[in-house]
């Protein structure tokens, strides 16, 4: 889901620009086409989606008919260097494979190996990005290991967190207090994954008692109960999920394995203080005793610490809360992000940047992007 908000937050705010026209392919997770059955690649995403981005970019003619190529995460990316040859390549990651590798587990993937199917992984990728015009990522995490893992030249590549719509995600808590039974929202498709289950063990041994909780989730089998109320079909811009932040007093998100949540930034955006675990680059969104607390991933009883240590201190959580708001203001600024974004595929393309994203440009600018992304995270 982070991804089709990424998608749809881009292409939201490149309609403000009018020196650029953009065409996007949304490269669907599956889909009955001929990747689907062809052993050896139906059962390795990166390939089958891949060669999915290559099929339709080929079917609309897209490197005669643009002037640079965006592929959002580097599992659409794998057969972009035909195309880097004719047209600039922007490629998007929020994580690079050897980052996966170390979060591997929770999404039920297999690490690569030192063999040799492995190393040529690596090589392919590394041809990838040295034939890319440019890099962006997410977070930090991801632009560290392009250099070290990859020999991405350090200045090749720039850090753009996604970013929301600061004004539709404000609440205005200055004067609320503690509800008699305080409000924790869940949002996560996966529920496993997302430790869903963590925090339905953590409400089981005494938790319940203290609060109520919202769960957001795509998974069948859990079910309502008396402190549990399970909301099902929301999509990311649902006006009933924002009124889920909005009512909310914390935001939980035990995950197992994740990259950089788009949830934890719109809890930020929306005045919520967030517990939720050390993995991936949650780090660098989540300031640990500053704007939410950081537990160890799988544990019911250090996640029932934290959210006890918040609910037993009122002016703390909402200090949490406004400390979050602030850093997504920093750093998660949708108008900011975007046009920063749209400028970097502008100067990949040989057009010169605008001031902001409403700004036209001189006439004769060059047309960009096509944006490639795959759905279903």
């Amino acid at each position: 889901m982070g991804h089709v908000t990424y998608q749809r937050s881009l292409a939201a705010w490149s309609k403000n620009d009018p020196s650029i026209i953009p065409t996007w392919f949304p490269i669907q997770y599956w889909r009955p086409d001929v990747w689907s059955r062809v052993p050896g690649v139906r059962n390795n995403a990166s390939m089958y989606l891949s060669l999915r981005a290559r099929d339709d970019l080929r079917r609309a003619r897209a490197a005669s008919h643009n002037d640079v190529l965006f592929f959002h995460t580097q599992g659409t990316a794998m057969c972009s260097v035909g195309f880097a040859r004719r047209v600039p390549v922007v490629v998007s990651l929020d994580a690079t494979p050897i980052n996966m590798d170390t979060v591997a587990e929770g999404y039920n993937h297999r690490p690569d190996d030192d063999g040799a199917v492995s190393r040529l992984k690596r090589s392919i990728y590394r041809w990838v990005f040295r034939k890319a015009a440019a890099l962006t990522t997410w977070n930090q995490w991801a632009k560290d290991s392009l250099i070290r893992d990859y020999l991405v030249p350090p200045d090749k590549v720039e850090v753009i967190p996604p970013g929301v719509d600061l004004e539709l995600w404000r609440t205005d808590r200055s004067g609320a207090g503690l509800k008699a039974s305080p409000r924790l929202l869940f949002v996560g498709g996966d529920f496993a994954r997302k430790g869903g289950d963590v925090l339905m063990d953590a409400l089981r041994a005494g938790l319940s008692e203290r609060c109520e909780v919202d769960l957001v989730t795509g998974t069948e089998g859990i079910e309502s109960n008396d402190r549990v109320r399970v909301h099902r079909g929301l999509t990311p811009a649902d006006p009933a999920l924002r009124r889920l932040f909005d009512e909310a007093d914390v935001f939980v998100l035990p995950t197992r394995a994740d990259c950089s949540p788009m949830a934890i930034v719109e809890a930020m955006a929306a005045g919520l203080p967030v517990v939720t675990t050390d993995v991936g680059a949650i780090s660098e969104q989540i300031v640990d005793g500053e704007t939410g607390l950081l537990t160890r991933p799988g544990d019911p009883a250090d996640l029932g610490r934290a959210l006890a240590e918040l609910l037993n201190d009122p002016e703390r959580l909402k200090t949490y809360g406004a400390a979050g708001r602030a850093r997504a203001e920093r750093c998660y600024d949708g108008p900011r992000n975007y046009t920063t974004l749209i400028n970097l595929l502008k100067r990949s393309a040989g057009a010169p940047a605008s001031a902001g994203s409403a700004a036209p440009d001189d006439e004769g600018n060059r047309r960009a992007p096509i944006g490639a992304r795959a759905a279903g995270d």
